[in-house]
C-alpha cells in the first residue's frame, strides 16, 4: 500500500472511530442498582410502614438523557412479589420491560431482575412506580426526567434549578389493609392527606430574580390536584414529553398519573411563599403546602392560602383546552421527521370504551365495556410469545359497549402494528376519571360533554393538540384520543384511578405484527422471569 493510501486508511479509521465516539456519548449506559424494603416514615407525624427504595421514601430521583440506556438491577426484599412500571417510558419494541401484570413476572421476594431499556427519542417529566397489588400506596414511586441531549436545543433558558414535586393523596392505613378492604368488596374510603414529596410540609429554596424549572406529578391514588405557587406566575413549558405552548398560569389542574413542568421567575419582593397543592372536584377539600423561600428572606409566609378555582369541571375543560403542542419546537417527541401530520389521516379504527362500577358476585367492581379485568396466572405476553393456549382470548371484551350483564375477563382487544386509531373514553358516571396507555404517547384531541357521537369529531384539535400518556375525563363527559400503533407488544390500558384499576377497569391492546422482526420487536430478554403456564420454557 502507497502512502496515499495509507492517509486514506488512517484517516477512515479516525473519522469511523471518531463517529463511534460521539454515537457512544450520545447514548450512554447508565446502571442503578435499587433494593425495595419497608421502613418506617412519619409523614403524617404518626410512624407507619413504607416502601423505600434504597432506603429513601419517596425512591431516588432519576435523572437521565434522550437515548440513555438504562440497566437497573431491582432487589426485591420486600414479602410480596413486585414490580416497578416507568410511567410514560414509551420502551420501544421492548414491552418485555414495562412492568406490569400483562407483560412480566412480579419479582419473588428475596430475589431480583434487571430492567433494561432505553430512553429512546423522549424528554420531559415521568415517574416510575409498583404496578403489584395496593403497593403505590406505601411509596415505591419516584421522580423520573429525561433531559434533552446536548444537540437539541429546549425552547426557553436552562433554568437555575431543576425541582421534582411528587403530589399525591396519602392514607395512615396500611397498603395490605386497603387492599383487603377492595377484596372485601368495599370501596376506599376518602384519603387522609395530601403529600408533597412524601411530607405534609417540604421547603424549596431559591435565589431571587432566578428563574426554576418544578416538576408537577400526580402520584396519588384517586383525587386531582390543583397547584398554584402564593404570589407567582407559572409558564407552562412541557407536558409528558411535549413541549408545550408556553402560557402564563396562576392555578394548574394536574390529574390522576399526570405530570406537567413548568417554569417560575423569582421576581417578588424576598420573603417565603406558599406551595399549594389541593384536591380537586372532592366535597373534603384536602390542601398541602410547603415553602418557597427566598434565600434572601426577610419574612415568613404570611396571609391565607390562596384558593383553587371556583369554577370546578368548567374551569378545568376550558383550561385543558389552552395545553397545545409546540409545532416549532426541536426536541424527541412523536413523529420528529415530520412525516405526517395526526390531523390529516383517517383512522382505521375507532374503540369506544365505557367505563362502569358493577356489583359482580356481590363485590364492586369497575369494568370497561361490561368487563372487569382478571389477571391471568400467565402475562399475557408470555402467552403470545410461547403460544400458550387458554390465557386469554381476543373476544373476551368489544371494542365498543353494549347491553348486557358485567363479567370477569381477561380483557385483551386485537389491534395491528402500524394502524392509526381513535380512542374515545366514555364516562357515564359522576365521578372524575383519568386514563393511561402504556408504551405509547398519545394526540389528546378532544373532551366534550355528555355523549359522544361521530359527530362530536367536529370539535376535534386537528392542528396542535398535546400528546402525552395520560388522559382526564370528566364525569357524564367524553375524551377522545388518537394513536398511532408504532410498538409492537403487549400494552397495558387503565385507568390511573388505583382502586379502579385494581378491581377491574383496565385492558390490554395486543399491536401485532405475525412476522417476528427484531427491527419490530426485540426478543425475550435472556434474563426473562418465567411463571405459572410458562415456567419451564425454553428461550
Amino acid at each position: 500500500m502507497g502512502k496515499m493510501g495509507l492517509r486514506c486508511l488512517v484517516f477512515a479509521v479516525l473519522v469511523l472511530w471518531s463517529f463511534s465516539s460521539m454515537v457512544k456519548g450520545e447514548d450512554d449506559y447508565k446502571y442503578f442498582t435499587w433494593t425495595a424494603t419497608y421502613g418506617t416514615a412519619s409523614p403524617l407525624g404518626v410512624p407507619q410502614q413504607v416502601i423505600l427504595i434504597n432506603g429513601q421514601f419517596p425512591g431516588p430521583r432519576l435523572d437521565l438523557v434522550t437515548n440513555d440506556n438504562v440497566i437497573l438491577n431491582l432487589i426485591n426484599k420486600l414479602d410480596q412479589p413486585l414490580l416497578l412500571t416507568w410511567n410514560g417510558i414509551k420502551q420501544r419494541k421492548n414491552s418485555w420491560q414495562d412492568g406490569v401484570f400483562g407483560t412480566n413476572c412480579p419479582i419473588p421476594p428475596n430475589t431480583n431482575y434487571t430492567y433494561k431499556f432505553q430512553t429512546k427519542d423522549q424528554i420531559g417529566s415521568y415517574t416510575y412506580f409498583p404496578s403489584t397489588f395496593m403497593q403505590k400506596a406505601a411509596g415505591g414511586f419516584g421522580a423520573l426526567n429525561v433531559y434533552a441531549r446536548s444537540v437539541i436545543p429546549v425552547p426557553y433558558p436552562k433554568p437555575a434549578g431543576d425541582f421534582s414535586l411528587l403530589v399525591g393523596d396519602w392514607y395512615k392505613t396500611s397498603h395490605t389493609a386497603l387492599q383487603q378492604i377492595l377484596d372485601s368488596g368495599k370501596s376506599l374510603p376518602f384519603p387522609d392527606a395530601l403529600l408533597i414529596n412524601g411530607q405534609s410540609q417540604s421547603s424549596f429554596s431559591v435565589n431571587q430574580g432566578n428563574t426554576y424549572m418544578f416538576r408537577i406529578s400526580n402520584v396519588g391514588l384517586s383525587t386531582s390536584i390543583n397547584f398554584r405557587i402564593q404570589g407567582h406566575k407559572m409558564k407552562l413549558v412541557e407536558v409528558e414529553g411535549s413541549h408545550v405552548v408556553q402560557n402564563m398560569y396562576d392555578t394548574l389542574d394536574v390529574h390522576v398519573g399526570q405530570s406537567v413542568s413548568v417554569l417560575v421567575t423569582l421576581d417578588q419582593p424576598p420573603k417565603d411563599y406558599l406551595i399549594i397543592a389541593s384536591t380537586r372536584f372532592t366535597g373534603n377539600v384536602l390542601n398541602s403546602t410547603s415553602v418557597l423561600h427566598y434565600i434572601n428572606s426577610v419574612s415568613p409566609v404570611s396571609g391565607p392560602i390562596p384558593d383553587a378555582p371556583a369554577g370546578q369541571f368548567d374551569w378545568s375543560i376550558v383550561q385543558a383546552r389552552t395545553f397545545r403542542w409546540n409545532l416549532t419546537a426541536n426536541a424527541a417527541r412523536p413523529n420528529p421527521q415530520g412525516s405526517f401530520h395526526y390531523g390529516k389521516i383517517t383512522p382505521s379504527m375507532t374503540i369506544v370504551l365505557a367505563n362502569s362500577a358493577p356489583i359482580i358476585g356481590g363485590k364492586q367492581r369497575y369494568a370497561v365495556n361490561r368487563v372487569s379485568h382478571i389477571d391471568p396466572d400467565t402475562p399475557l405476553k408470555l402467552a403470545d410469545y410461547f403460544n400458550i393456549t387458554g390465557v386469554f382470548s381476543l373476544t373476551a371484551i368489544q371494542s365498543s359497549p353494549s347491553d348486557g350483564t358485567p363479567s370477569l375477563a381477561t380483557a385483551v382487544l386485537p389491534t395491528s402494528l402500524h394502524q392509526f386509531i381513535e380512542i374515545v373514553f366514555q364516562n357515564d358516571e359522576d365521578t372524575m376519571q383519568s386514563w393511561h396507555l402504556d408504551g405509547y404517547d398519545f394526540w389528546v384531541v378532544g373532551f366534550g360533554l355528555g355523549k359522544w357521537t361521530g359527530a362530536s369529531r367536529e370539535s376535534y384539535n386537528l392542528v396542535d393538540a398535546l400528546t402525552r400518556h395520560t388522559t382526564q375525563v370528566y364525569p357524564k363527559s367524553w375524551s377522545a384520543i388518537l394513536v398511532s400503533l408504532d410498538n409492537q407488544g403487549m400494552w397495558n390500558l387503565r385507568s390511573a384511578i388505583w382502586e379502579r384499576r385494581y378491581l377491574g377497569q383496565q385492558l390490554y391492546l395486543r399491536v401485532y405484527n405475525p412476522i417476528q422482526n427484531f427491527a419490530n420487536e426485540y426478543d425475550i430478554p435472556n434474563n426473562a422471569l418465567l411463571c405459572g403456564r410458562a415456567v419451564g420454557r425454553r428461550h
